[in-house]
């Protein structure tokens, strides 16, 4: 396994991520997290470990910048706008675009939580390209809404069983959107899939996701034994 922290710069700022790639690596999923998290999420971390068993290099991404991610004690620094988060994200597209080992892994998958599904699909929006497959793991998709019509990309929606507001939302954001999507109960489960087995069924409607529609989900699935179909 290669493992590389990077510092990428985007939209006149430095964000911090962690790149993790198997032999061979199939494709590039690029976690983006809620504003209240960061790329030391222990469930985006748990999930991103099975995708790279299926074959799938893993960025996780901080979208607050260095300076915002250290602030003073006193003075909180302050979480980025969803607009802003969306900017910086496309930034980040742009310069895996333009690294020479990196670009042949995409057009890449996009995995968001919280409010960082709502970036991912902004982006996705933005940049139909850059973007093949995208998966939502107890989202806001319906902060999006206004351009949620606007993505092409294969989209996933997963959600607790046991989260009836977010539930609520995602049902919505849903109607909006025009390409190919789903939307998935985990039974029991809460916001945070914090009850027993319910993360392991998030990583694994995730990897099957993203096997089946990024370019190299053939040989990705090869590799695991299951079909992409």
């Amino acid at each position: 396994m290669d493992s590389s922290s990077l510092m990428i710069p985007a939209a006149g700022c430095r964000l911090a991520a962690d790149l993790q790639q198997p032999a061979e690596p199939q494709g590039l999923v690029l976690f983006v997290h809620g504003s209240g998290s960061n790329r030391f999420s222990p469930r985006n971390r748990t999930v991103a470990a099975q995708l790279r068993q299926a074959g799938l290099a893993t960025l996780l991404l901080d979208l607050r910048s260095v300076a915002e991610a250290r602030p003073e004690p006193e003075h909180p620094g302050p979480d980025p706008s969803l607009q802003c988060s969306a900017e910086r994200l496309l930034a980040v597209l742009a310069w895996l675009a333009a690294a020479p080992t990196l670009r042949a892994l995409l057009p890449l998958g996009l995995y968001g939580s919280s409010s960082g599904a709502a970036v991912a699909l902004l982006a996705a929006a933005a940049r139909p390209e850059a973007v093949a497959a995208v998966v939502s793991r107890g989202g806001r998709p319906d902060l999006a809404i206004p351009a949620l019509e606007r993505v092409s990309a294969p989209t996933l929606l997963i959600v607790g069983g046991a989260d009836p507001a977010v539930l609520s939302l995602n049902r919505q954001a849903a109607l909006q959107l025009r390409c190919r999507h789903q939307l998935v109960q985990v039974p029991g489960a809460g916001h945070l899939f914090e009850q027993p087995g319910s993360l392991a069924s998030v990583a694994q409607l995730a990897r099957d996701w993203f096997l089946r529609f990024l370019p190299s989900a053939t040989t990705a699935a090869a590799l695991t034994g299951r079909s992409p179909a």
